[in-house]
């Protein structure tokens, strides 16, 4: 774990936590929606409606022991076994439900949030087609649907903003090899495939066939434009867990405190890290790739210098 905040989201100004998605960069910084919690959402319906189906079972062996005990008149038989039918119709009807909600999971998952996917417009359409399908899906029994299909309908542009990000830099990589945009859109279409894979070698080698020498320089190009590209909130709630360590004095805090945090995680130095290039620097020198003074010259102060 790193000492200090992940240089892709140094402070820029002073505040007591940030919700997720909130600008928490350098003005110039873009920020991109959040997609992990949509689809956590998504997956807690498709867990849901499985567990119901996995309780069918039970629910009718009970339904049919009770027939089996009734002694009633032939007129209470006869409603009973009319329940039991309409039960088995419903418990296919969850199954197929169930089934159609775990697909669209996956179209979702695969196709619409997936980094390296078909471009901004393509994503919109099946975005809208989810939606359309969960909406047919809505009953009364299950409100988690409709609740899902609400909160996916209003956060379409937001989910999906990192998709025109990546269309820009694909297009300023295509741009710069003075390659059609299509042959830069299929080496990203490369990235979804499993490297241990045949599918992914085929395709590799057929595109390196294609683009001969500039292959390799188009491939690193765009690998770094997938892994620039992000779309969770993660390291805002990282940068969340980090500062609330600081809060301790809620009834004190102010300007001049806020001020001194901002200078003080912006300009401490990295003691370790998983990504080795980054020990011993502080944010703003990573972000910058510029050396900074002694911190007591960036306060302003006149370090004393022995004659």
């Amino acid at each position: 774990m790193e000492q200090g905040f992940d240089p892709d989201y140094t402070i820029a100004d002073g505040g007591s936590g940030l919700r997720a998605g909130q600008k928490a960069v350098m003005p110039e910084t873009p920020c991109h929606g959040d997609v992990f919690h949509i689809q956590h959402q998504f997956e807690q319906v498709v867990n849901g409606l499985t567990r119901r189906v996995q309780g069918g079972p039970a629910r009718l062996l009970k339904q049919a022991q009770q027939m089996a005990n009734t002694s009633l008149k032939d007129i209470v038989e006869q409603k009973l076994l009319s329940q039991q039918v309409l039960a088995e119709r419903q418990e296919q009807a969850l199954v197929c439900l169930a089934q159609d909600v775990k697909t669209l999971l996956g179209w979702f998952s695969h196709d619409v949030l997936a980094l390296a996917g078909p471009p901004l417009a393509v994503r919109q359409e099946l975005f809208d087609f989810i939606v359309s399908e969960l909406k047919q899906r809505e009953d009364e029994r299950y409100p988690a649907i409709r609740k899902l299909r609400k909160a996916l309908n209003n956060q379409r542009d937001q989910l999906l903003a990192f998709a025109g990000v990546l269309d820009q830099k694909l297009a300023d990589i295509a741009d710069g090899f003075k390659l059609p945009l299509q042959a830069v859109w299929e080496v990203c279409l490369l990235h979804r495939k499993h490297e241990t894979s045949d599918a992914y070698w085929i395709r590799w080698n057929q595109l390196h066939s294609k683009l001969s020498g500039k292959f390799h320089d188009v491939m690193q190009a765009v690998d770094d434009a997938l892994k620039q590209t992000p779309r969770a909130s993660s390291m805002v709630e990282n940068l969340n867990s980090r500062l609330r360590n600081y809060f301790f004095l809620r009834r004190s805090l102010g300007d001049s405190y806020l001020s001194l945090l901002q200078f003080f995680c912006n300009h401490r130095r990295f003691l370790r890290s998983r990504v080795p290039e980054r020990v011993g620097k502080s944010p703003k020198q990573l972000l910058t790739s510029q050396p900074h003074p002694h911190w007591l010259e960036l306060l302003g102060f006149k370090r004393f210098q022995r004659a």
